[in-house]
């Protein structure tokens, strides 16, 4: 099986990830309270915006079989740590769609959408998800 992604630790803190598919790079550095720079996304950044980033992904396949469109959906993801341990305790994604319309029935499914993200379905449950839909 292929990997996903391959790191390099490249010092300070930081490291290089390669998406092995697309040969495409992301940087990370440890957060300014752990003693990074803050210089690009931490670990637990990625973590956050992977929720946010696979409910919108779930929405737009839902959106396409269903014959409506979510494009130009924003979202707003902020993450808020937990200590002993250090952890991450909540993750809130504020989502704004675009003046669409939509259906009670289309709002209904894409709320369903949040919860049955397949990174939702793999956090720990004691990680608080708060989504907040702005139609």
């Amino acid at each position: 099986m292929e990997p996903a992604s391959t790191l390099i630790y490249t010092g300070d803190l930081q490291l290089e990830a390669t998406h092995v598919r697309s040969g495409r790079t992301i940087v990370t550095d440890a957060p300014v309270d752990n003693n990074g720079k803050g210089s690009a996304f931490s670990p637990t950044d990625l973590l956050a915006t992977a929720l946010g980033t696979c409910m919108i992904t779930i929405m737009g396949m839902l959106a396409q079989r269903s014959g409506f469109s979510i494009d130009g959906t924003r979202a707003k993801v902020t993450k808020i740590m937990a200590s002993d341990p250090r952890r991450v305790g909540e993750v809130i994604v504020e989502l704004d769609f675009p003046k669409n319309n939509y259906s009670e029935k289309e709002k209904q499914m894409i709320r369903q959408c949040a919860k049955a993200c397949p990174v939702a379905q793999s956090l720990h449950p004691d990680l608080k998800q708060t989504v907040i839909f702005n139609f």
